[in-house]
């Protein structure tokens, strides 16, 4: 739990010593069912359009795999031999950690509102040229533009909903925001069956109409981004968005983020200030959490079709329909955790418990007698795997103060994920079929270490709180702040 100590809101939202923005002349009191309307408010504009955009690039990362299933292999000549699936995988992480900090800034120097959206707009067109390569060469060449494409997505997003929140609101927006890429994910194999039944249409196989149509898609979505996005809460013409907030409302979501943490105010960009972030050891451990987390998750993303069509014997219709039910049931169980981690404000232990969830399920999917058990597995690990995801990008964001330490501890985040990323796109190969058992033991390892790293962590924080309420030491320098357990 939380050492900070407890104010009356009223008393927070009535400080008029607390810089909100330049002007603060239209300082107003709101009661508390006008700022849970405010607070539903950007939920509406901000957590459902960047979710909808970060599910479309999940999609679009990882649709290689509905693709493989339906001849793409077979017509590109990928094999066994020369490896080329994994290559292709693996490749889109090359170019996004490279371009993950300039996406950050650049996020930060253009504005959310117009960086974010043309970046997708970019990505689906790169998308949608996936569906005309001719041979496997040329698909890794659009994979490594897509990773540099997509790279400022999630650090830039993430950021963004940090920035309109306090610290125990995070929990449950992370959650939402990824739970709109689960269930999406879930209906990814439904979609890429349907879209495989235009085999033939313009003289094109199905698994081309894959990427065509959802590429096409993504630039829909990138053009619906611009006109619903919100600049930053400090950038002077937030309240100008159509539809969004009013002056005195970006004030009040601004005293109310100062109030919480202290640093809703941005000191200009310099890269000294940028960089300072990485003196503190913490933003490394959290990007170790977040790369052992994202190892199942991206192991399942690409492989979770082919694990039931080649590992199970589910024939190619059932492989890709039965993707469904493991991320329907993940979004439910993710979202709950992000309503109960707020509610406790606690983050370690709901992590540790997802570990051992994880762990249960990748026993019971590679050692289980029969698909059915193997395949409950499947949805087990997917239940503890997706909890942990937002829970330690809140973990993280709770716990760093500081915009631009933030920023960069985001992009330690996202860099650090998409390492867990090439090691997921690598651990599940053909030759290990039907068992896939190299590939569990590194999910089930990443699991281990993620409960023993926040084990620590929770001893180290709860340490130093009480150091600090004894007067010994001041944290994330601020005398009022206490790390979040």
């Amino acid at each position: 739990m939380s050492s900070y100590p407890d104010e009356k809101k009223s008393d927070i939202y009535k400080n008029e010593n607390v810089e909100a923005s330049d002007d603060v002349s239209d300082i107003v009191e709101y009661s508390e069912a006008e700022q849970l309307k405010i607070v539903h408010r950007i939920d509406r504009r901000l957590v459902i359009i960047t979710g909808v955009i970060y599910c479309i690039s999940i999609i679009d990362r990882s649709n290689v795999g509905s693709a493989a299933v339906a001849g793409m292999t077979r017509d590109l000549k990928m094999n066994v031999e020369n490896n080329a699936y994994s290559i292709i995988t693996l490749v889109f992480f090359v170019t996004y950690v490279f371009f993950e900090a300039p996406g950050v800034i650049g996020c930060r120097k253009f504005g959310p509102r117009v960086f974010l959206p043309v970046i997708c707009l970019l990505w689906g067109a790169c998308v949608t040229c996936m569906g005309l390569v001719k041979t496997w060469q040329q698909l890794l060449g659009m994979r490594l533009i897509l990773g540099a494409l997509e790279a400022g997505y999630f650090p830039g997003a993430s950021y963004l909903l940090s920035t309109w929140y306090d610290r125990y609101e995070l929990g449950r927006r992370f959650a939402g925001f990824y739970v709109i890429g689960s269930v999406a994910n879930a209906f990814t194999g439904i979609m890429a069956y349907g879209l495989m039944q235009m085999n033939g249409i313009a003289g094109l196989e199905g698994w081309r109409w894959i990427f065509i149509i959802e590429g096409l898609l993504t630039c829909v979505i990138a053009v619906a981004g611009y006109i619903f996005i919100p600049p930053f809460p400090d950038d002077p013409n937030a309240h100008k968005t159509w539809g969004f907030l009013n002056r005195s409302e970006v004030n009040y979501v601004i005293r109310k983020v100062e109030a919480d943490r202290g640093d809703s105010q941005l000191e200009p960009f310099t890269i000294a200030r940028f960089l300072r972030g990485g003196k503190d050891w913490k933003c490394y451990v959290f990007g170790m959490l977040i790369c052992m987390a994202t190892i199942p998750a991206y192991a399942l993303a690409y492989f979770m079709p082919i694990i039931l069509n080649q590992g199970m014997g589910y024939s190619v219709a059932k492989a890709q329909l039965m993707t469904a039910p493991p991320y329907i049931t993940q979004a439910v169980y993710q979202l709950a955790f992000g309503f109960i981690s707020d509610k406790y404000k606690a983050r370690g232990p709901f992590i540790i418990w997802n570990c051992l969830v994880q762990i249960i399920g990748i026993t019971v999917m590679g050692w289980g007698k029969g698909n059915g058990v193997r395949y409950f597995g499947v949805i087990v690990l997917c239940c503890g795997m997706a909890a942990n995801l937002p829970i330690i990008f809140t973990y993280q964001s709770n716990n760093v103060r500081g915009q631009w330490k933030r920023a960069f501890s985001s992009t330690i985040m996202v860099s650090m994920a998409a390492v867990g990323g090439i090691i997921g796109s690598l651990v599940f190969r053909p030759q290990d079929a039907p068992s896939y058992r190299p590939g569990l033991t590194t999910c089930l390892t990443g699991a281990v270490l993620t409960l023993i790293t926040t084990s620590f962590l929770i001893v180290y924080f709860k340490w130093v709180n009480k150091k600090a309420d004894r007067g010994e030491m001041v944290l994330e320098e601020s005398e009022s702040f206490r790390y979040t357990i």
